[in-house]
């Protein structure tokens, strides 16, 4: 037996029509951010594994407005984000002829590469509440959906008695409510926990590269005593 959508569809209430072009904005809503989010993970891990490789020399060398220059190359990468901060910083207070205090130069190049590792994790975790959403709800409009539909199975029964044909478009239009409702979920689920894992690794990159530079900046201070 072949579902007829359109049948469905022209037979449904507005109520349940309702339901149904909600559940289509969720679906294509939450696929909207699956792929931009997918887009952005995958720019953001390509940059940084290029800006590691530009800069090992390059902070050796202690050119440090050389450095902050690579990383405005690579915009996308939290990485870059971080040790940027780190180097504007560092440099400001190197040049500062005011401040030949090691440690607090040290830790505000620390602070600020924190503060920027805070805004970046929100910055990846933007639209991740819309997947979380949209998972946690579309069942229950799924659901919401599949109640209308049985009412007017019930109501289809009422009007035309017991037979099969009085309550097929109600019993048709609660189903597709309940598959479409796990139908769109599903895969925001998914793509959710995924994703958060994939933020939680960048987090961690990012903390292990603060700590990494924090340590280089220390012993830049110590070794060239801030002399520009």
């Amino acid at each position: 037996m072949e579902l007829n959508f359109a049948k469905v569809w022209a037979e449904s209430s507005m109520v349940g029509k309702g339901v149904f072009v909600m559940m289509g904005i969720m679906s294509i809503y939450s696929l909207w951010v699956i792929v931009e989010r997918f887009i952005v993970y995958t720019q953001a891990k390509n940059q940084s594994l290029k800006l590691i490789g530009s800069l090992s020399n390059i902070l050796t060398r202690s050119a440090y407005q050389e450095a902050i220059d690579i990383t405005k190359k690579y915009k996308n990468s939290h990485l870059a984000k971080v040790i940027a901060a780190g180097l504007l910083e560092f440099e400001a207070g190197r040049r500062d002829k005011r401040n030949h205090n090691s440690d607090t130069i040290v830790e505000a190049a620390r602070q600020g590469m924190d503060r920027t590792a805070m805004i970046t994790v929100a910055e990846l975790k933007e639209n991740l509440g819309v997947l979380a959403t949209i998972g946690a709800t579309a069942p229950f409009v799924g659901l919401f959906g599949t109640v209308i539909g049985i009412i007017g199975a019930f109501e289809g029964m009422a009007k035309h008695g017991g037979g099969i044909a009085s309550v097929s478009a109600g019993i048709a239009e609660a189903l597709i409510a309940t598959a479409g409702g796990l139908g769109v979920a599903i895969p925001a689920v998914w793509a959710y926990n995924y994703y958060q894992n994939r933020v939680d690794r960048f987090t961690v990159e990012m903390s292990n590269s603060g700590s990494e530079m924090s340590i280089y900046f220390m012993k830049e201070a110590e070794s060239n005593e801030f002399k520009s």
